[in-house]
């Protein structure tokens, strides 16, 4: 874009008054100046030899009147697709810019919780992600974005593009920061390691002792104008919002020794601390930027997720007809397009296998390494990879409503809040940093009285010792390297209380089918009863059963399909949750499902069947009896077996170990839901339980004071999912189960639920050794402090080796 160098000021862009008569000369051009202002700042730019700023820059710099408007960018209206609608509620997720440390997720929290009408505000560390959800009659998302913008601080709409860029641009800054403190921290040390060698023997003479100090004030400069700005902007975006956060003590601490350090340096007499002051700040930053890594490395699955799904295809407009190619936006698919993927790319959204045969890999998916194989017909998710042969797809969902899509949806709500041990560790910290201050002060005011001398150093080392930050990090790091190491295996952590409940669960109640069964029960043999034939049987159960994910009907529409009997045609259908189907079939009403409930049409107890009624079948598997009838009359009965999974008996056996109580909660019969117990040595097993009974069930195990994990898979575990502590679903069940459950395991294998359990126990032994080491470290260095053991260098060492420990612990749950 080009500027106009005749109407507008070159420096800002504003118009120039007819009367101005300001130029500058930058390049060998004079250029017109709005006021004197602008020709001042335009003329130093030029003689400290910065001229290349006017032909790199992407616009004019800011004007007055736009320095306190926001950027167009920051704009948020409430009808922002971003934007979600929850009755009287608004929720959103945001990107924040600037993010540090701890500090600034306690504050920028701690700013939006002042504001009126907000319900709940959760940044989450790992991943720089803000989730705010408020009420839409009292506040707005641009009132609520000013607030964060107003200490400091930019959010926006999520963009992974911009979230990558803003990543790469706070490394570098830091990096930047860091090497800035570290080459003052060597320049200094150079200058003040000859005043401690000479000690007090009258070697180093008062001239050259006070050039070094001048000296080491100039190289202490570049560290307190550059390197120390996260803290001085943290700690003044505290003071602005009237908050104490846990850069205050760090600003003040650095400032205080920096402060005098100048005022002993210009008297030529008193202590000075610039070596104290530029090895804290590099410390201070070597963790920070430790803990930065840490971060990224905790967001490392959600990442790679993010990246899984391509941003084009190549769709075929006119197959079968033609091969005819064009490269498209993947967010430009819809249902019905047809694209060609070769090996080695991504699908871009949910589709089925047009032509060809290949091997997928879904292990981004569902942590299982092992590839599959799709053939025609076959459903392939979008972000799962291409590892056999090339092949023409059927696009069955757009790209935003894929299988892809909605995991990073269920992921956005992972992180958006905090278990009670992080919200205590919080609520520790920003009290710790109001009592520090006292502390401080006091510790000042006792040494001026006793030594005066020694008041101001021990002052400082008090401020530069204590460690909130520790505090704050013990709990959000272990829980971002636990769930990261747990998504990448495939356990998609939804709820952040997952880890501590289960720890603590004291009762694992288990459903039957697709959980301790494999899931995919086959039609062992179908009964017809009074004289109804076997294929019209099978016809109408394949109409009723034809839209129902759960397992059992999945196996009679499989069924069905195999006798050339499948398909749709079902009017009116009803589901009864745990009973089964209603629905009219050319224009006749029928019911599949419990004998019980089919009954309620018959009229009639179901009839005698003869010894192959479900009491069992070979090698011992329970069979399930689904019954069909219509108005007056039996019609025929399905008898279906379910194996259990080979892992199931080793899972049991895991919580019984750890002294769980095992449960078995089927909607079953009650001699089926017997047998499995038998078999996987459950000693309590209830069947014939409705949603209602299982959630009863739940709920007055509770009251009696258990704590009780549920594991369920099917659209009628979806009650007792949400009302248990903590809830599991496996990935194969139904997309309602899973949206309630708390975790999610994505490849529907129970070694995850145990492996989920076990990273429990070790979680919150690193989360317990991170509160006891924080808490033991302030509590033996700060007193040590005010006695004035530690001097103020010595206590920058202490505090970033702090939290560099608590980091570094809560790391090794990622390789464990």
């Amino acid at each position: 874009m080009m500027m106009n160098e005749i109407a507008a000021c070159f420096h800002c862009g504003q118009p120039v008054a007819a009367s101005a008569d300001w130029h500058v000369n930058i390049e060998g051009v004079a250029r017109a100046m709005c006021c004197p202002g602008c020709a001042a700042v335009a003329q130093t730019i030029v003689d400290i030899g910065q001229a290349s700023y006017y032909r790199e820059r992407a616009g004019y710099a800011t004007g007055p009147e736009q320095a306190g408007a926001p950027p167009p960018a920051l704009a948020l209206p409430e009808d922002d697709p971003n934007i979600i609608d929850d009755g009287d509620a608004r929720e959103t997720t945001l990107l924040v810019e600037g993010i540090r440390c701890a500090a600034c997720v306690w504050l920028i929290e701690h700013r939006l919780r002042q504001v009126d009408g907000v319900q709940q505000a959760s940044l989450n560390v790992a991943t720089e992600k803000l989730f705010i959800r408020w009420h839409k009659d009292k506040t707005t998302a641009a009132a609520l974005l000013e607030a964060v913008r107003s200490i400091g601080y930019n959010a926006w709409p999520y963009d992974a593009t911009r979230h990558d860029a803003q990543l790469q641009k706070a490394s570098r800054t830091l990096g930047r920061q860091l090497f800035v403190a570290g080459l003052s921290m060597m320049q200094v040390m150079m200058y003040v390691a000859p005043e401690y060698m000479a000690g007090d023997d009258g070697t180093l003479d008062a001239g050259m002792a006070s050039l070094m100090r001048w000296a080491s004030l100039l190289l202490t400069l570049p560290a307190i104008a550059y390197s120390a700005q996260p803290f001085l902007k943290g700690a003044w975006a505290s003071l602005k919002a009237r908050a104490l956060g846990m850069d205050v003590p760090v600003a003040l601490g650095i400032m205080a020794a920096f402060a005098g350090s100048a005022v002993s340096t210009v008297r030529g007499a008193g202590e000075v601390y610039y070596d104290s002051v530029t090895m804290f700040i590099f410390l201070l930053l070597a963790s920070r930027y430790l803990e930065m890594v840490a971060r990224r490395k905790a967001a490392s699955a959600l990442s790679r997720l993010r990246h899984a799904v391509p941003e084009m295809a190549i769709r075929l407009a006119c197959w079968p007809d033609s091969r005819e190619a064009s490269a498209v936006p993947a967010s430009a698919l819809a249902p019905g397009d047809h694209i060609a993927v070769k090996v080695g790319e991504a699908v871009a959204a949910d589709c089925v296998v047009a032509d060809g045969s290949t091997a997928v890999d879904l292990s981004l998916l569902t942590g299982e390494s092992a590839p599959q194989r799709k053939n025609v017909g076959d459903a392939i998710p979008g972000g799962a990879v291409n590892a056999g042969s090339p092949l023409v797809l059927r696009v069955v969902k757009p790209s935003r409503d894929s299988t892809l899509a909605g995991l990073l949806k269920l992921i956005e709500r992972a992180g958006s809040a905090k278990p009670q041990i992080a919200q205590w560790a919080d609520r520790t910290a920003s009290w710790f940093v109001a009592a520090l201050l006292l502390f401080a002060a006091a510790s000042f005011g006792f040494w001026y009285w006793y030594d005066a001398a020694r008041a101001w150093p021990v002052a400082i080392a008090v401020l530069v010792v204590s460690c909130p930050c520790a505090l704050s990090l013990a709990t959000p790091s272990a829980l971002a390297a636990a769930t990261d190491r747990l998504l990448g295996k495939g356990a998609l952590v939804v709820q952040p209380h997952v880890l501590e409940t289960l720890h603590r669960a004291t009762h694992i109640v288990f459903d039957k089918t697709g959980t301790l069964t494999e899931g995919r029960p086959t039609v062992q043999s179908v009964d017809a009863i009074d004289g109804a034939r076997i294929i019209g049987i099978m016809r109408v159960a394949g109409a009723l059963e034809a839209g129902s994910a759960h397992p059992i009907a999945r196996a009679i529409s499989a069924a069905a399909a195999m006798h050339g009997a499948g398909g749709s045609g079902a009017t009116g259908l009803q589901e009864l949750a745990g009973q089964g189907m209603e629905g009219v079939v050319n224009g006749v009403r029928y019911r599949l499902g419990t004998a019980a409930y089919v009954a309620g049409i018959t009229g009639s107890t179901a009839p005698a069947m003869g010894s192959a009624n479900g009491a069992g079948a070979a090698g011992g598997t329970p069979m399930t009896t689904v019954w069909l009838g219509m108005h007056g009359r039996w019609l025929g009965r399905f008898l279906i077996s379910d194996a259990l999974r080979p892992d199931a008996r080793a899972t049991v056996e895991f919580f019984q170990r750890r002294d769980k109580q095992v449960v078995l909660l089927s909607g079953d019969q009650q001699r089926l839901a017997a047998s499995v117990a038998a078999q996987l040595g459950i000693s309590e097993a209830h069947g014939d339980c409705m949603p209602d009974a299982k959630l009863a069930y739940v709920q007055a195990l509770q009251a009696q004071g258990a704590v009780v994990a549920m594991v369920g898979d099917g659209i009628n575990d979806a009650a007792v999912l949400s009302a248990a502590d903590v809830s599991f679903a496996m990935g194969s069940g139904a997309t309602l189960a899973q949206v309630h459950a708390d975790c999610v395991l994505l490849d529907a294998r129970l070694p995850l639920l145990t492996d989920t359990a076990r990273t429990a126990g070790k979680t919150m032994r690193v989360i317990r050794q991170n509160l006891a080491w924080a808490t033991l470290y302030n509590i033996v260095a700060i007193p040590a402090a005010a006695l004035g053991i530690l001097n103020p260098w010595l206590s920058g060492v202490g505090m970033a080796a702090s939290s560099a420990i608590v980091i570094l612990n809560a790391l090794r749950l990622r390789r464990s």
